[in-house]
């Protein structure tokens, strides 16, 4: 029987799923995933989870009852090896053969890994993607413990804090000459690097990997500059690559990622995708967030537009990551800024501007700064840098 497919089983598939059904779709859903648990939360496995104050429990997206109550067949411990698009048929890893009316392509993004020839296929070499990763390396979790973080991205840092307040000694390795250099200003990578400093963390900027060293398990890391560290296990936290090899083998376009129009339409029209693996119309060129808010966002528009609606997809990108007793929250997208004002509040905030325009705003435990810019940026309030830098400015006022 013909039906909708979702092939991913994260929070885009799963938002998907669950908003088809909400919009009155009665025809057969199918959820294919490659992991043999039903659909979870995945920031938290860098977080609360690694930390232990989350129990595995408390990740899934919905009950497990949840997805036979709404006649949704989950396919678990399942992968799709190939597409037919002019059958308009996906084939499973078990075999089977499944028909669609639409197809849903949420695959997600895959961890880059370090090259085998520096020692990236060492023993106690992890990346943090998925529930496997982070349960594999819980164990060496323990006090005394040397970690070797390789990336000083958001994924790296949370790593680094979640093990300091464990108890272990902590290196993180940056190549670039700062950490947070892709996503951030220089003035929040300050006010990050000051926090893990202070929980002891040792941080290396603007130094290259060479080698892991080891033999059957990693046991230390050589730098560019000559220097030596110990390392029981270590981190990777270099970036992702978006999961489309499946749509590229069915003669889908992609440009870093899966290309869809402003619809989440791909160049078959029965092909569609969502989340990290979809790159949509934004500006110039093309846009991939890594995120939960456009995983759900875009999922939803997605199952709408599947559905007829033909709604473009505007995103409204939202981040935040937990380190230590601090919470970083981001509004908006920093590219192409020119100016960041730096403004104190409840915590610390850092405002980006480009061409006068407010367009991304950092804040670092002050909740308020952070929902007022995120209300300025989605309303398109006008707001001047000289607004923000004056401390008798009351911002919330501009709401108006």
């Amino acid at each position: 029987m013909s039906g909708i497919v979702i092939v991913g089983a994260g929070q885009a598939a799963a938002s998907m799923a669950a908003k088809l059904r909400a919009l009155g779709y009665d025809g057969a859903i199918s959820v294919i995933g490659a992991e043999p648990v039903p659909p979870y939360q995945r920031p938290p496995l860098s977080k609360a989870y690694l930390l232990g104050e989350m129990a595995v429990e408390r990740l899934t997206l919905r009950a497990d009852t949840w997805w036979a109550e709404n006649d949704v067949s989950l396919h678990l411990s399942t992968t799709v090896t190939a597409i037919d698009p002019n059958a308009q048929v996906v084939t499973l890893s078990d075999g089977d053969t499944l028909d669609y009316t639409e197809l849903a392509l949420c695959t997600g993004a895959t961890p880059k890994r370090l090259p085998a020839a520096i020692g990236g296929a060492l023993g106690n070499v992890f990346t943090v993607r998925n529930l496997a990763d982070v349960d594999a390396m819980r164990a060496l979790f323990v006090p005394g413990k040397r970690l070797v973080v390789i990336g000083g991205g958001y994924i790296g840092l949370e790593a680094a804090a979640v093990a300091r307040k464990l108890g272990l000694e902590v290196t993180l390795i940056e190549a670039a000459p700062r950490i947070l250099g892709r996503v951030a200003c220089a003035q929040t990578a300050d006010a990050i690097r000051e926090l893990h400093r202070a929980h002891g963390v040792e941080i290396i900027e603007g130094v290259g990997l060479t080698q892991l060293t080891g033999d059957a398990q990693v046991s230390g890391a050589e730098l560019s500059d000559g220097r030596k560290i110990t390392a029981d296990f270590v981190i990777v936290g270099i970036g992702v690559t978006p999961d489309d090899e499946i749509a590229r083998e069915a003669g889908i376009i992609c440009e870093n990622g899966i290309a869809v129009d402003l619809h989440g339409r791909s160049s078959d029209r029965h092909i569609w995708a969502a989340g990290d693996c979809a790159a949509f119309p934004s500006g110039a060129g093309r846009l991939r967030l890594e995120s939960v808010g456009n995983a759900i966002d875009m999922g939803e528009l997605v199952a709408q537009n599947m559905l007829g609606a033909a709604c473009d997809y505007s995103p409204k990108p939202w981040f935040w990551s937990d380190q230590f007793d601090a919470k970083l929250q981001i509004a908006g997208l920093n590219a192409g800024y020119d100016q960041v004002i730096t403004r104190q509040g409840e915590g610390e905030s850092f405002w980006y501007f480009r061409a006068g325009q407010l367009i991304a705003v950092d804040a670092i435990s002050d909740a308020r700064a952070y929902m007022i810019g995120k209300r300025l940026i989605e309303g398109g309030k006008p707001v001047t840098p000289a607004q923000v830098a004056d401390p008798d400015t009351d911002l919330k006022a501009l709401l108006k």
